[in-house]
């Protein structure tokens, strides 16, 4: 994969001494990175993300401490994975939704397995703040990221569940 590979008219790819982003029309999609943590824990803590996620409000140092030892190392891995020939396996990529007109991070749009189902199975997830519901955002984040993974990875199917708050 070369940096800035165009995958259609709006979206990009972007790798190679810079955050990995994948553009959308309002938002992209980044790499966490450690700016990402403030923004991370208030979402986490928003009563419809603890409705789905409860065992993601967790303090500021536990949040940090998974950001930094687990969520942005196994990022790189999914991603070297992805120029080696895009056998992504077990790995899970873990991506901020951050909105292009603030640089605001405002969510997070991430695959992986999902544990309660047999392998091999991958799955999209996402959580976006409530003050962004409605404006298309998380559907944005959503496509550009299944077009990522069909285009760049081994992985030819997606689980699908819909759970609405």
């Amino acid at each position: 994969m070369k940096a800035g590979v165009i995958l259609n008219s709006k979206t990009t790819i972007e790798f190679q001494g810079k955050p990995f982003t994948i553009e959308c029309e309002d938002i992209f999609l980044r790499e966490y990175l450690l700016e990402d943590l403030d923004a991370i824990c208030k979402i986490s803590h928003e009563p419809e993300i603890r409705h789905f996620l409860p065992g993601w409000d967790v303090s500021r140092e536990q949040r940090r401490e998974w950001l930094t030892d687990y969520e942005m190392p196994e990022n790189r891995r999914f991603l070297q994975a992805v120029q080696d020939g895009g056998d992504v396996g077990q790995l899970r990529l873990r991506l901020a939704i951050v909105l292009k007109e603030t640089g605001e991070c405002i969510g997070w749009c991430n695959t992986g397995p999902k544990e309660e189902l047999p392998p091999p199975n991958r799955e999209i997830m996402y959580g976006i703040s409530n003050r962004y519901y409605n404006k298309g955002y998380a559907t944005q984040a959503v496509r550009a990221l299944i077009r990522y993974l069909f285009r760049n990875t081994r992985e030819r199917e997606l689980n699908a569940n819909r759970r609405c708050s």
